[in-house]
C-alpha cells in the first residue's frame, strides 16, 4: 500500500438560490497528481482553490476530475477548472452521463417545469439581475468534454486503487467510488447524511427510485470504514450494516406502496 496517499473531504459553502448550501467533493492525491470527485455549482472555482489549499494540495496539482453524474451542482465549475489549470486535466465519467456533461443533451432534471419551480423558490429579496443570471445558467448549463468513460467494476490504478461502482438511480449513469487503501466510499448522491445519520437517496431528486435501491445493495459488498456523501458529508461507523439496512428497508417500503 502506498503511504503517501491523501484523501480529504472538502467543504464548499456558498449562497445558492438564496440559501446557504454546503457540498462535499472529495480530493485524493499522491506524488503523481490529484483527483477531484465532482466540481460544485457554477462560479465556485475560487472556493475549490481555497479548499484545496487548506488540504495542502495546490490547484495546479489537479490532474483528473471524476464526475459522478450530470446534475448542475456536480458539473458546475468543471469548465472553469479546465480553463484555469496550467496542466491538462483528464475528465472521467460514465458513458450514460457523457452527452449531458458535454451539452449534447439537456440535463434530465432541468426541465421547463423545474426551472419555473426553482425560480419561484427564490427568496423575494433576491435581486432581479440575480434571478435573470440564475435562469440563464439553468437554461444554458456549463458543459465540458469527457476524456475517458468508466464502467461498473473498473479499477482505476491511481492513489492505491479506486474502484468505480455503477450506482444508477439518482441519474441513469450515476457512479460511486471506493478508495481501497482508506476503505472510503464516495457515494455521490446515492446516499445522504442528515444529523449524523446515513440515509438513502432523496426520492424527490431521484430519477428511478427502484434502481437506486438496487444500487445500494451493491455498495454493501465493499469493506467500508468511511462514507462521504456529497450532501451531508462524513459518516463513520457500521457503514456496511447501515447500507444493507437502508436497502432492505427502502425496498420493503417501495413494495408496500
Amino acid at each position: 500500500m502506498q503511504t503517501n496517499v491523501g484523501v480529504k473531504m472538502l467543504e464548499v459553502t456558498a449562497i445558492v438560490m438564496g440559501k446557504t448550501n454546503t457540498i462535499h467533493p472529495v480530493l485524493i492525491w499522491d506524488e503523481d497528481g490529484a483527483i477531484l470527485v465532482d466540481t460544485g455549482y457554477p462560479g465556485q472555482l475560487p472556493l475549490f482553490r481555497e479548499a484545496m489549499e487548506k488540504a495542502g494540495v495546490p490547484f495546479d496539482k489537479l490532474s483528473k476530475v471524476v464526475i459522478t453524474h450530470q446534475d448542475l451542482d456536480h458539473i458546475g465549475s468543471l469548465p472553469a477548472m479546465l480553463n484555469e489549470s496550467s496542466r491538462k486535466i483528464e475528465v472521467l465519467a460514465h458513458e450514460a452521463e457523457l452527452p449531458y456533461i458535454q451539452g449534447e443533451k439537456r440535463l434530465l432534471k432541468v426541465t421547463p417545469e423545474a426551472i419555473a419551480q426553482a425560480l419561484a423558490s427564490l427568496p423575494k429579496e433576491v435581486p432581479p439581475e440575480w434571478r435573470s443570471a440564475f435562469k440563464a445558467t439553468l437554461e444554458n448549463p456549463p458543459k465540458a468534454k469527457v476524456d475517458t468513460t468508466v464502467a461498473d467494476g473498473e479499477k482505476l490504478p491511481y492513489c492505491g486503487g479506486i474502484t468505480i461502482i455503477g450506482t444508477p438511480g439518482h441519474t441513469p449513469g450515476h457512479i460511486s467510488l471506493y478508495h481501497h487503501p482508506s476503505k472510503t466510499l464516495i457515494s455521490g448522491d446515492a446516499m445522504t447524511v442528515a444529523d449524523g445519520q446515513l440515509l438513502g437517496p432523496a426520492p424527490q431528486h431521484t430519477f428511478d427510485m427502484n434502481l437506486a435501491i438496487r444500487s445500494l445493495k451493491k455498495l454493501a459488498q465493499y469493506d467500508i470504514e468511511t462514507v462521504v456523501c456529497y450532501h451531508g458529508g462524513l459518516y463513520k461507523g457500521n457503514a456496511n450494516e447501515r447500507i444493507a439496512e437502508l436497502a432492505n428497508g427502502l425496498q420493503t417500503k417501495q413494495q408496500n406502496r
